[in-house]
């Protein structure tokens, strides 16, 4: 299928074939109609598959008839998303879709000034990209008026979850029309998730591509068993690897993430930190200096699992386990995105065991654990630690395996991927 068949307007078609975009992929193929109906979705699908795409084209296309209509410049469409940075994605994938359309859109997130904001909402926009804490503040302050909202959009409701968003969430809810199309969109789908997402929706139609806390197949997985004092050593080895030419490194927390950092530069490895307690403008522009090369390294808490959308991105290490096992396949969707192959790598201590067990009982694989490295677990630390068989232990987890593209066969051809 293209989306020439999905019955999308000419800008559109025309927004999309200037990025390059050919064909949808199986949540876009399976969505949009959907939503062009006007109808509430559930949709559950792992990070990398295109999901942002998945809402942003039918809601362009929704108010592009109703401005057609001359409808005034007020908050038509609400989309709520966990941190900043996906924020910031979501609002230039709709600059990017609806380039050829007259909608005005705007992103609103806390730790900056609100001035420029407030600026914005002020000259009007019907789509309005947003994280929790600043909305509910430009709200109480009267600069936000959602009462002819007819679109709402609950993005990542698992991480909303994960990150203690889930009241606040409840709070701009009751604030909606009762009357609204609303898309709820979730990586995995937690007995929590489910219970809220029955009080919000109405009648959905659902979308479920994979089944919930699926790793993606192209993603090569493995795991070091190693004491904690020598991971930073294990580190620096894995990155002599020069094939190896952007990692993303995960901590658990941000004094963690400076200190990997430091560790890096002292073996001559260029890394920044991105993470709750830097500057909005300090964030973009390591991510940035990301993008383009000028490091090879971006250390991350897990406020940046959902937000950072890296072309090629070949690594992501987990430095440390995360503790929610459901955090682990978000961060790993780093890599391995619409189809290309990916690497994921994870450094286990003894205190960890428990949390990495959680991880292969949540995804239902045993995986591959890495043998012969120079910083093998101690005798203390591998107690309760259960090894898998031989056929489960790999030597060499650098090499990034060719793996069919099964899933995302359509992509063909193309040179970029919807987000």
């Amino acid at each position: 299928m293209t989306f020439n068949e999905l019955n999308l307007i000419a800008p559109i078609l025309k927004a999309l074939e200037t990025e390059g975009y050919t064909n949808p992929t199986p949540i876009q193929e399976q969505a949009i109609p959907i939503l062009l109906q006007g109808k509430d979705l559930l949709g559950c699908a792992q990070t990398g598959t295109g999901k942002t795409a998945a809402f942003a084209i039918p809601i362009l296309q929704t108010l592009h008839k109703q401005h057609a209509e001359r409808a005034p410049k007020v908050v038509k469409t609400l989309i709520l998303t966990p941190t900043r940075e996906l924020a910031i994605q979501i609002g230039e994938s709709f600059a990017a879709y609806g380039r050829g359309l007259h909608l005005r859109h705007t992103v609103i997130f806390g730790g900056v000034p609100q001035g420029a904001q407030v600026q914005a909402l002020r000259s009007g926009v019907e789509i309005l990209i947003a994280t929790p804490g600043r909305l509910i503040d430009l709200m109480s302050q009267g600069y936000i008026n959602l009462k002819d909202l007819s679109i709402f959009v609950l993005d990542e409701a698992d991480r909303m979850l994960d990150m203690g968003f889930i009241h606040d969430v409840k709070k701009v809810v009751a604030k909606l029309p009762a009357k609204r199309q609303t898309l709820f969109f979730s990586a995995t789908m937690p007995p929590e998730i489910q219970k809220l997402a029955n009080t919000i929706l109405v009648n959905p139609e659902k979308v479920e591509i994979t089944p919930a806390a699926t790793t993606a197949e192209t993603v090569v997985q493995s795991v070091y068993f190693v004491d904690k004092k020598d991971k930073r050593q294990l580190l620096a080895h894995v990155l002599k690897d020069h094939s190896i030419k952007r990692a993303l490194v995960f901590t658990r927390t941000k004094h963690g993430a400076d200190k990997v950092v430091k560790d890096l530069e002292k073996v001559d490895i260029s890394a920044e930190a991105i993470h709750g307690n830097k500057s909005q403008n300090a964030r973009q522009r390591a991510l940035g200096n990301f993008k383009d090369g000028k490091i090879r390294v971006l250390v991350a808490t897990d406020i940046a699992a959902r937000g950072i959308d890296v072309d090629l991105l070949s690594h992501v290490i987990n430095y440390e386990i995360p503790e929610v096992p459901e955090t682990y396949v978000h961060r790993i969707g780093r890599t391995g995105r619409a189809g290309a192959s990916g690497i994921a790598m994870s450094f286990c201590d003894g205190e960890e065991r428990a949390d990495w067990r959680n991880i292969e009982k949540l995804t239902a694989q045993k995986i591959p654990v890495v043998q012969g490295h120079p910083y093998p677990m101690s005798e203390e630390g591998m107690v309760h630690i259960n090894l898998p068989k031989n056929k489960d232990v790999v030597q060499r987890p650098n090499a990034i395996k060719q793996r069919p593209q099964r899933r995302f066969n359509s992509y063909a051809g193309n040179e970029k991927k919807p987000k």
